[in-house]
């Protein structure tokens, strides 16, 4: 199974495109930052990552405001064929809770 869910902030998001088969594309750079237990300690983790959203949600997607703390929901995919990079698909997301803004 291909699933991440992951509570992001966009920190920048690209214009509405359109592909050749007339499918809207949005695209983002979402940035997380927590602390998760591991090995029976505290691990802080920070990453950036590609996002894009295709067809019905894009339009909602670049609505999305700046450094609000949403839950973001979707699959990891290469960005190409020919790529080693990672893009994260976005299929749903919803405002988080207990989370307020991730820049502050």
């Amino acid at each position: 199974m291909n699933q991440l869910k992951v509570v992001a902030a966009v920190v920048e998001k690209s214009v509405l495109r359109y592909t050749p088969a007339g499918i809207p594309i949005a695209t983002a750079t979402l940035v997380h930052d927590s602390k998760q237990e591991q090995a029976g300690g505290q691990r802080q983790v920070e990453f950036e990552i590609p996002a894009i959203a295709a067809g019905e949600i894009s339009k909602r997607f670049l609505e999305i405001e700046l450094g609000a703390a949403i839950l973001f929901t979707g699959f990891l995919a290469r960005k190409n064929r020919n790529s080693k990079s990672i893009v994260f698909h976005v299929t749903e997301f919803e405002v988080a809770e207990n989370e307020t803004n991730l820049l502050d």
